[in-house]
């Protein structure tokens, strides 16, 4: 059968199928000729009228004529149009001049002038050992990951057959900088004597926004009365967009955060400001601040606290390790976050030991796993 029709389930769970045109065909010479096209309609009908079309071509000796005319194009073209007509319309700002700067960079200078269809396993690991001298694993699995979703775009346009295997790197998890408790009480008391900026401060550590989701924070997004907020949008770089999922989600607030909040809001009430913090002086009074302006408190809050480095973001790691320490549940945790899979919750996790002691004590009979019996107890037999 020469029509058949392809189902594969997609990595997001989604089903796709497509109708195949797979042609065995042999030339009065004795040549044999395989052909294997996806249908450029997509139905049972259309599919069918262009294997006649493809088997007449073969039959007249102009099919080789014609797939030379409608080969793939080289890495380089379709590279323009896949940011023009998909990067473009599905990625923030941020990723999108994130992978034009990858794929002018790099990938366009290994496989600029390789047709689509030529890219094969041997010429992406040559690319790997290629740049693994200059670039850390992580980095190189950040390209391996761009290079596939053109290829998988290409072949979803019908340029390709299929998309070449990639074995991504294995590369160490990112370590990343949290505040301990201790630390986060001396933060908050060196930030007391900038009342403008301590609320950020307080909400970063309480509620774990992102910065952007921070700057974007509106009044209207505070349900004072419910105790929580929701997150519904974040700012990159000056554009305003959803938050880094792609999707709302809601935070609650807990008594002494409500009660700060509550105190913020009458204090800057009468810049009348749509966003929760603003400028609060000067001719752009009660705009929303950027990224820059924030740098600067945080630091002087972190020297004024004795602490090491610290960033905005560090806020959010201290929020999520200090709900793994108080025993939160990580699916619990990943809700809070708005993080996609519960994969990148999973760095959290080593900071719970008492579940996994819980867990393992489970496998015991009831009366060994008394959680106050002593090691001295167990040692001495009583």
């Amino acid at each position: 059968m020469s029509v058949r029709k392809r189902t594969r389930t997609c990595a997001d769970g989604s089903v796709r199928s497509k109708y195949m045109i797979h042609i065995e065909f042999t030339h009065p010479n004795g040549r044999r000729q395989t052909v294997r096209k996806v249908s450029p309609v997509q139905t049972r009908r259309g599919a069918e009228a262009y294997e006649r079309q493809l088997r007449n071509a073969l039959l007249t000796g102009t099919y080789d004529k014609e797939a030379q005319a409608d080969q793939a194009p080289t890495f380089r073209v379709f590279a323009r149009e896949f940011q023009t007509n998909y990067v473009a319309t599905n990625n923030k700002p941020s990723t999108q001049r994130s992978k034009e700067r990858v794929l002018r960079l790099h990938l366009i200078p290994f496989f600029g002038y390789m047709r689509l269809d030529a890219i094969g396993p041997r010429h992406i690991e040559r690319y790997k050992a290629t740049k693994l001298k200059d670039y850390s694993r992580k980095t190189l699995n950040n390209h391996l990951t761009i290079l596939r979703k053109l290829l998988e775009t290409a072949r979803e346009w019908g340029l390709i057959d299929k998309v070449p295997s990639i074995r991504w790197l294995k590369a160490a998890k990112p370590e990343f900088r949290w505040l301990d408790f201790a630390e986060a009480e001396r933060l908050l008391e060196a930030s007391r004597c900038e009342p403008e900026w301590r609320m950020m401060i307080l909400l970063g550590l309480r509620t774990g926004l992102r910065q952007g989701e921070l700057l974007a924070l509106r009044w209207q997004d505070v349900c004072f009365e419910a105790r929580r907020i929701a997150v519904r949008q974040a700012v990159a770089e000056g554009i305003l967009g959803t938050p880094k999922s792609g999707r709302a989600r809601e935070v609650p607030l807990s008594p002494a955060t409500l009660a700060e909040f509550v105190r913020h809001q009458a204090r800057y009430r009468h810049l009348r400001s749509p966003w929760v913090f603003c400028q609060l002086d000067g001719d752009h009074a009660g705009e929303m601040l950027t990224k820059g302006m924030c740098k600067w408190p945080l630091r002087r809050a972190r020297d004024r606290a004795d602490l090491e480095a610290l960033g905005w973001h560090d806020l959010r790691h201290s929020f999520a390790s200090h709900l793994a320490m108080r025993g939160v549940p990580l699916k619990a945790i990943q809700e809070l976050l708005g993080h996609s899979t519960i994969e990148m919750t999973m760095r959290y996790a080593h900071l719970a030991p008492s579940t996994l002691i819980d867990a393992v004590a489970a496998l015991d009979p009831q009366q060994h796993h008394d959680s106050t019996t002593s090691l001295l107890e167990l040692k001495t037999g009583s």
